[in-house]
């Protein structure tokens, strides 16, 4: 079982940078991580992935070249740094967890609360 937390979420003006940090209870090494997001009256929706490893990572097409996943397994903690922030990323940012056979099928197991992401125009 992991537990995950985010933080760094916030209100930035467009153009701006945030940088999300999901931080986990335990070792997440043996896991692939992702990012979504859920904007008001939406569907959540795939941010950004990367293996275990850290070797592999993808985006979704409407933030790619803008923001930059990472992850440090010694600090059991996953990044989400967002760059060139625009209105329509404003939404709740939540971090998962699944183990790799599964992610391939985009089925993850443990989820965070959420951080709200507000960018202003």
């Amino acid at each position: 079982q992991v537990q995950l937390v985010e933080s760094g979420g916030g209100l930035v003006q467009a153009g701006g940078s945030l940088r999300l940090s999901c931080a986990a209870s335990g070792r997440i090494s043996n896991y692939n991580m992702g990012w979504f997001r859920q904007a008001p009256g939406k569907e959540r929706e795939s941010v950004a992935h990367i293996s275990w490893s850290g070797d592999d990572t993808n985006y979704a097409d409407g933030v790619k070249g803008r923001f930059t996943i990472s992850r440090d397994n010694a600090k059991n903690t996953m990044y989400l740094q967002m760059n060139s922030l625009k209105p329509e990323d404003t939404a709740v940012y939540s971090c998962a967890a699944t183990m790799p056979p599964r992610a391939i099928r985009g089925l993850y197991d443990f989820w965070g609360q959420g951080t709200q992401v507000t960018v202003s125009s």
